[in-house]
């Protein structure tokens, strides 16, 4: 996203046509490995003012031994500062409206203030490991009061359940980081582990007549840069029983 802690190395190999390649980024303790992945598209955008982006966002849990992986208990999701989210107007959800709520039922009773949709896999301890699938939706809404994203996870096999995740949203005045999003995972009957994530979060809307995006960034390179690289994201992963994981992304912008 928008840029004023750039890396003088990576601006220089990105105005050469050498801009790193988005990928994963992968981190291992012990027996757990986690893949962590996030980007926004467009990539390239206005230097001086925001535009609307999407934030792509996706992580991956396993085990060496393809033993049952443990519990995801917290995660946080760090954005760079320069990154804009804006609900003003946006409607709003409750989690209580959610639970226990198909992903048809939740999308008639929030469908309004909807702000992103994915996917995820997990695993499911039955005598032996079934892998089980869902769909995720991402809903503007309030947490004691204050902004929050809430997550509904919805899965039919083998296993029939609702997630509701409600993920706190933070802001830092200092560091790179200013966004944070912030949730604790509900345990699953204890044996049920979510192995795989897949997150597309943004929309616009109109409030009075003015356009609008939950979610916009600038690429605010140095004058005279077609773009530049920056630390984009960090994601920290907390384990029932593991230590916590903790990674960053770097990614790029080019101006238009």
């Amino acid at each position: 996203m928008g840029l004023r802690t750039a890396i003088p190395l990576a601006i220089l190999l990105l105005a050469l046509g050498l801009g790193a390649v988005s990928q994963a980024e992968v981190e291992q303790r012990g027996n757990l490995r986690v893949s962590f992945d996030a980007d926004f598209v467009p990539n390239k955008l206005p230097r001086h003012r925001a535009a609307p982006v999407k934030v792509k966002i996706e992580g991956r849990i396993k085990t060496l031994d393809n033993t049952h992986p443990p519990s995801l208990r917290w995660l946080e999701v760090e954005i760079n500062r320069n990154g804009r989210l804006s609900t003003e107007g946006l409607p709003t959800c409750s989690a209580a409206l959610l639970q226990s709520t198909s992903t048809q039922t939740a999308l008639a009773r929030c469908g309004p203030a909807q702000v992103g949709r994915g996917s995820f896999q997990a695993s499911v301890s039955l005598g032996r490991e079934i892998a089980s699938s869902g769909k995720i939706l991402a809903f503007n809404g309030l947490r004691g009061g204050k902004q929050a994203l809430l997550l509904h996870l919805f899965a039919a096999v083998p296993v029939r359940f609702t997630l509701v995740v409600p993920m706190t949203i933070g802001h830092r005045e200092k560091g790179e980081f200013g966004t944070v999003l912030r949730a604790q995972i509900p345990r699953i009957g204890g044996i049920t582990s979510v192995t795989h994530i897949g997150l597309t979060i943004g929309r616009r809307y109109t409030v009075n007549g003015e356009r609008r995006s939950y979610v916009s960034a600038a690429c605010s390179a140095p004058p005279g840069f077609p773009g530049a690289a920056f630390p984009f994201a960090r994601g920290k992963f907390r384990f029932e029983g593991n230590p916590q994981i903790r990674t960053t992304l770097i990614r790029d912008c080019l101006v238009r």
